[in-house]
């Protein structure tokens, strides 16, 4: 940084006072900054933190964690937890190909074709030739002129990857690479289908835990849906005439891993701009059930390592404090099988934080579709706060929370991660405060956050989740 020193009128350095007096005011206001970033960075989770986690977890240990003497192994945690948390951040690369690859196979916005594997099946010999075409239909709307958010991503990645748009030779190279990922990612769904076949019929505890750790191989993935918001609003329902959750008694939440939603992987639907949803359903769902007196009692806080997620998120919040609402798309497939909870849920969904915006239809590409367009108000959105955090390897300094919310996250995680985060949140949470996930994680004997609740919430004839929820008991 430049610092330009305290000048006279006719532009002179006004003496040393002046000077050191506008050092000190910019040494001051570059800490201040630097603070604000730093606070948005945890350290890294110290190794008293998760010493009894790795004991209890021998057996998972990597090699350089695995050693009898404990000594040994505290040595070693600095440089592995800093490693692996590299590690893990890496594989938000493989996840952005999974997405472009996602918004290929099921995109509506740029193909006439089919959608591969909703209307075609993948046992049909069309599907090569139903591929191709829509890998070549992506390909032609990835030009520069397009503006759009998802269009501008993918450009920008497959560029970053050395693949070219100009030429015939670069498009067929481009072309050759998009139809590699697919295979690929093909080849992963038959992989995860035999996982899920790993258990003896009729073992739902077999089928969940199998399900709690499925991709934990996988690319980090961002993609979401309002589903899980449905099934956690269902969850604390039940939690609520439990009497597990009193009237207005959450003001703290966190939402790890919100997502974006880039392109419906139940439907397609990608005809409206990229958005987040957990943060508002969930303060949504709270105030509803007359768990906090209204949004503005309601503290969130996102937790996510993409930059992606970060960076949309903090757009809302600049956004908001300009008095610009934030909008929310809600498209529903009236073919799609949905329970009637979840039609209900849908139809309701945002009624709490902000209103519903008259439309005159859904677009023409989307014809069956029913939409909905909620105006979030300013004075919510500026109630989330994104924070760059990998819950896996750092410790949240801040203020605890009443609730921490998870889903879809941990299914991408080993035995040993899932651990070292299961510490982490109940480390996040005050005493008497909850945990909610749609994945099992095993408690250890030395945790402190204990299952007090199951249950399982029917999206529609073919999907469910399994929501599950923690309590931090005293110490």
């Amino acid at each position: 940084m430049t610092i330009v020193p305290i000048c006279r009128k006719d532009g002179s350095p006004n003496g040393r006072t002046g000077r050191v007096i506008y050092m000190c005011a910019t040494l001051v206001a570059c800490l201040a900054w630097l603070s604000a970033h730093t606070l948005a960075r945890n350290s890294f989770t110290d190794y008293n933190d998760v010493a009894q986690v790795l004991s209890s977890l021998t057996d998972t240990l990597p090699p350089e964690l695995n050693s009898s003497d404990l000594s040994v192994r505290r040595k070693a945690w600095p440089d592995w937890v800093i490693g692996h948390d590299r590690d893990i951040r890496g594989r938000l690369l493989r996840g952005a190909e999974d997405t472009i690859v996602n918004w290929l196979l099921f995109g509506t916005s740029f193909t006439q074709q089919p959608r591969a594997l909703f209307e075609v099946a993948a046992t049909s010999g069309d599907l090569p030739r139903i591929i191709s075409r829509r890998t070549r239909d992506l390909i032609s709307a990835l030009g520069p002129a397009d503006l759009n958010e998802r269009s501008v991503f993918a450009r920008q990645l497959l560029l970053s990857q050395g693949y070219g748009f100009d030429t015939i030779d670069e498009r067929a190279r481009l072309e050759r690479h998009l139809q590699a990922e697919v295979e690929r990612v093909l080849a992963e769904r038959q992989q995860y289908a035999l996982r899920e076949e790993a258990f003896q019929a009729g073992d739902l505890a077999g089928q969940i835990m199998v399900e709690s750790r499925l991709f934990r191989d996988r690319g980090l993935s961002l993609d979401t849906s309002i589903l899980p918001g449905f099934a956690i609003e269902q969850a604390l329902e039940t939690m609520k005439n439990q009497r597990l959750l009193l009237p207005n008694g959450i003001r703290r939440v966190a939402v790890i891993g919100p997502g974006l939603d880039f392109a419906d992987k139940n439907s397609g639907d990608d005809f409206y701009p990229v958005q987040t949803l957990q943060p508002f359903t969930s303060i949504d769902s709270v105030v509803r059930l007359g768990l906090a007196a209204g949004p503005a009692e309601i503290e969130l806080t996102t937790f996510d390592i993409s930059p992606r997620v970060n960076d949309h998120i903090l757009a809302i919040r600049d956004r908001a404090r300009t008095g610009a609402p934030y909008v929310l798309r809600l498209p529903t497939d009236p073919g799609s099988q949905w329970k009637p909870a979840l039609v209900g849920y849908w139809k309701s969904i945002g009624d709490r934080i902000g209103s519903e915006r008259p439309l005159p239809g859904p677009p023409d590409k989307s014809k069956g579709l029913e939409l909905r367009e909620i105006e979030v108000r300013p004075q919510v959105a500026d109630r989330v706060t994104p924070v760059d955090f990998n819950v896996v390897t750092e410790k949240w300094t801040g203020p605890p929370f009443d609730l921490v919310i998870a889903t879809n996250v941990f299914v991408y995680y080993d035995r040993l991660d899932q651990a070292l985060a299961f510490a982490g949140i109940e480390a996040m949470l005050r005493p008497g405060g909850f945990f909610l996930t749609n994945n099992a994680i095993v408690e250890l004997p030395v945790s402190h956050l204990r299952s007090v609740g199951f249950m399982t919430v029917q999206h529609s004839v073919e999907k469910l989740d399994h929501v599950f929820w923690y309590r931090r008991n005293e110490q």
